[in-house]
């Protein structure tokens, strides 16, 4: 016996699954042995189980209830295990504890896998970095790194804060952030993230954020934040909890005192323990903030996804959440017969080449993103503030700007062109004037470009029974135009953050439950009002994504149908689950009344349904929405 109880001092010295498992292994042998009596032992071989199962629960219900007299399962388990000993039901005993500790591993288990996916982001933090410094390159932790550093990235290493490249061209793997497979190319000029990995060339960067405030670190805190134990109908099980102690206890003495049989009352207390009520519901949950991983989303906390299943609208920012928040040009208009489209597009992308206007810098972009060649050579530059820029392009002179500086320059404006323009500022798009030789050639229509993913969320969001509502600071004419675009029929323009808050507060009012996604510092409030706050982690300001109760890490909107019913599907897997333990509850306290149910059958009935509603809530982590699935 002695060196049973060393060998167990020796398995409590190391931590974690492992060793919940060599015990749960130990102990089931030991109840084998026990049940077929293999062995002659001067003991019931059940007591190892006993010990090495039932002591542990015993210590935490007696901790429980000196500490903060929190009554909760384990102390209907420790009642039915000390009762099931005291009538000579050692295997009992020793079942009941076994099958206890199992149903607990099996959570731990649940939990682990569901929170496997975004833990990895944890290791992905750099450990070191590369600073240059008068020339010379020094490897040092990454934490020393400061705003403005010098850091060289060379190839297969991990880009150690968020920066933006100032020499070199390189690819980045950026599936850590965005989940795309598909290196990105980057060069000067260029933003990368921390936790990121360059690929191929080496280049050289400048440190924009410390180490703690880097974009894995950001996520990071994001995870460690996320807790299922907060979800309010967490709550409601552990009142029940701790209600069906005490009709246990007292249906137990009442069939005793009647029947005049203690062991109907100790099957009782066994049956009617509540493990599977206590510990089905925050496995659903986090196996619901699992699978809501995979699909780019991370759950601050658990009960958000709970607040989640019960909205029926979800109002979006426009700019950077149903679009993409940058500004591209949509239209070139040539009305000139000596140039093209194309040689309009080209003429004026160059006359921009210098700008730091961020129009001037759209136009450059748009064009070598659309004919991938670089624009021309731009002399005489000359930016004027308000208005647009002058340069000569290839011999010719180049005006390119407003209506504002066409009259300042005392340009022709041909009344065509005008009116063609205004269709495009209508829409709440922005135009710039080209003149050639001063004369008016035609202009460039610029907008914000409308996600290709969001017709179809919103789309499946309607599907689901989810109304989008826009509310944008935007113009009317803007906001008016990608609302119809995506036929989203609640609109409201020109919001200050103010005036989202009271449209959030209406609504809620009118007993509707919103959702509100947004990435900017304006959203913030609106997020925190919201019954769900939704924020764009990669593009989001740090601002609204502490606002928010959900980060969507790759700013791709066509998840969120996913989520929504995703958590729905979760409160139908809770419901289902205490349903479920109830009503076999309630079967086995009847069985145990008639004395049809002994305590080792009692307690394999019982702990087999709590691991059937953990295999239910196990499977959420795998779950997709049929009607989404191509």
């Amino acid at each position: 016996m002695r060196i049973l109880v060393k060998y167990i001092e020796s398995l409590l010295e190391y931590g974690g699954i492992k060793k919940d498992i060599t015990l749960l292994v130990i102990s089931g042998i030991s109840l084998i042995i026990s049940i077929f009596d293999i062995f002659d032992l001067p003991f019931n071989s059940a007591w190892i189980a006993i010990v090495l199962c039932g002591v542990p629960i015993i210590l935490e219900a007696f901790t429980g209830l000196v500490t903060s007299f929190d009554i909760k399962a384990d102390v209907l388990v420790s009642l039915a295990l000390i009762a099931s000993v005291l009538i000579g039901e050692d295997f009992a005993a020793g079942e009941v504890a076994f099958i206890m500790q199992l149903g607990a591993l099996l959570e731990d288990l649940t939990v682990a896998k569901a929170r496997a996916g975004i833990e990895k982001l944890v290791k992905l933090t750099p450990q070191t970095a590369r600073i240059i410094k008068n020339g010379i390159e020094e490897v040092v932790a990454a934490e020393k790194v400061k705003i403005g550093d010098i850091l060289r990235v060379l190839p297969g290493e991990t880009i150690p804060v968020d920066g933006i490249i100032i020499s070199g061209q390189t690819s980045i793997n950026e599936s850590v952030m965005t989940g795309e497979s598909l290196p990105v190319d980057k060069t000067s000029g260029d933003s990368v993230s921390s936790g990121t990995v360059n690929m191929f060339g080496s280049f050289e960067m400048k440190a924009l954020k410390v180490v703690k405030d880097s974009s894995i670190q950001r996520m990071v805190r994001l995870v460690q934040s996320a807790d299922a134990d907060k979800a309010k109908i967490v709550g409601i099980a552990d009142k029940w909890a701790t209600w069906i102690v005490i009709i246990a206890l007292t249906s137990a003495a009442l069939t005793w005192l009647i029947t005049g049989e203690i062991i109907r009352g100790v099957t009782i207390l066994v049956v009617f323990c509540p493990c599977a009520l206590v510990l089905a519901t925050p496995t659903a949950i986090m196996a619901a903030i699992g699978n809501a991983a995979k699909h780019g989303f991370l759950v601050k906390e658990g009960d958000a996804l709970e607040r989640l299943a019960s909205i029926n609208k979800i109002t979006f920012d426009k700019t950077g959440t149903l679009t993409y928040g940058k500004p591209n040009v949509v239209c070139v208009k040539s009305f000139s017969d000596k140039y093209s489209d194309n040689d309009l597009y080209s003429i004026t992308a160059s006359s921009e080449r210098y700008s730091e206007h961020p129009l001037g810098k759209a136009v450059v972009n748009s064009y070598i993103k659309e004919f991938k060649e670089p624009v021309f050579q731009a002399k005489q530059f000359e930016m004027v503030p308000g208005r647009g820029v002058k340069a000569e392009i290839n011999g010719v002179s180049v005006l390119s700007g407003n209506l504002k500086m066409l009259q300042e320059n005392n340009i022709l404006i041909d009344e065509r062109i005008i009116n063609e323009a205004q269709k495009f500022l209508c829409n709440g798009a922005t135009v710039i004037y080209t003149a050639i030789n001063n004369s008016l050639a035609g202009f460039l229509a610029l907008s914000d470009i409308i996600r290709s993913e969001s017709f179809d969320t919103i789309a499946k969001l309607k599907s689901i029974h989810v109304e989008p509502v826009l509310l944008t600071g935007d113009n009317e004419k803007a906001a008016n135009s990608i609302g119809k675009e995506l036929n989203i029929n609640e609109i409201h323009a020109n919001c200050l953050p103010e005036d989202k808050l009271k449209w959030i507060d209406y609504y809620k009012s009118n007993k509707d439950h919103i959702c509100m996604i947004g990435d900017g510092i304006n959203d913030a409030p609106a997020l925190k009002k919201a019954d769900v706050g939704i924020a764009m982690g990669g593009i989001g300001s740090d601002i609204a994504v502490d606002a928010a109760d959900i980060a969507l890490v790759n700013d791709e909107v066509n998840e969120l149908p996913h989520l929504i019913s995703l958590s729905k599907r979760m409160m139908s897997a809770i419901k289902l689950n205490l349903t479920f333990s109830m009503t076999l509850n309630f079967v086995a306290i009847v069985l145990a009344m008639a004395g049809i149910l002994n305590p080792v059958v009692g307690a394999l009935v019982h702990n087999a349904g709590s691991v059937l509603v953990i295999i239910n809530s196990a499977m959420l982590l795998k779950w997709k929405n049929s009607k989404f699935s191509s």
